[in-house]
């Protein structure tokens, strides 16, 4: 299995992941064009997409998945929830594929099964997706890290996680009080603490890979990020296998 995250943050999220000749995207949060360019920044065609999958309805994870559905002819799949909260913007599809959240999905030789996250949405979910060799998961944009992402997260090969904001950084910044709020609260984003802690709770030694994603281009910075996660991975992986995601440009292609 390999993943990039193609793009992470406030203006657009989305994961590409393959296994053979299956290839999906977790969430299109950019124009069809960007996907385009950023899948082919990895050497990758957007025709070679099979499906995109949906974690919720936030315009950064959504804005470009009907222009690629009906472009690339793909399904999309999302739990009711997200549908009904996305409202006009997941209509026009190629094909509406619904799920519910929890419902381990057999996809052409992957297994993609949802778990549900605390986001200030309909149903929000993260993703852990398997193949015969390896397991990936997913987790951004919850509030609070909870026993069941934990659970769900636990024996992967790869890892997305969540390092949203750095409390001080948000207090100080210039983000309005109501937004403040919001992005701290259960149903906000993750800290670099809460993403720490998350880590700590799943991490183990065979561990290949660890993404830090959805990092505030506001009220964070990569080395601070990157050292909250230090304090975790150094006692029991090589560094190495940490990386961040950025807003502006896909990550390398790891292997799994």
């Amino acid at each position: 299995m390999k993943f990039c995250v193609l793009g992470s943050g406030s203006r657009g999220n989305s994961i590409y992941v393959e296994s053979g000749a299956t290839a999906i995207l977790i969430d299109g949060g950019f124009s069809g064009k960007e996907i385009a360019s950023r899948l082919a920044r990895i050497g990758r065609d957007i025709d070679c997409l099979k499906a995109i999958f949906v974690t919720h309805e936030h315009h950064d994870h959504i804005s470009g998945v009907g222009v690629v559905s009906r472009r690339c002819r793909l399904p999309v799949y999302a739990n009711e929830g997200t549908y009904r909260g996305a409202g006009k913007t997941l209509t026009k599809l190629f094909q509406q594929a619904e799920f519910e959240t929890g419902e381990p999905i057999d996809f052409d030789g992957l297994q993609v099964r949802s778990f549900a996250i605390s986001h200030d949405t309909a149903d929000p979910v993260g993703f852990v997706i398997e193949d015969d060799k390896a397991r990936l998961g997913i987790c951004t944009d919850t509030g609070i890290p909870t026993r069941l992402i934990s659970r769900r997260l636990s024996n992967c090969d790869g890892l997305v996680v969540e390092f949203n904001h750095d409390p001080e950084m948000l207090k100080n910044g210039p983000y309005p009080q109501s937004l403040k709020q919001r992005v701290k609260s259960s149903e906000g984003h993750l800290s670099n603490s809460d993403g720490a802690g998350l880590l700590n709770s799943v991490i183990h030694d065979s561990l290949h890979h660890i993404v830090l994603a959805h990092l505030s281009e506001t009220n964070n910075l990569p080395e601070i990020a990157y050292k909250e996660a230090e304090k975790v991975v150094r006692e029991r992986l090589e560094l190495s296998v940490l990386a961040i995601s950025e807003q502006q440009r896909p990550t390398q292609l790891f292997e799994l």
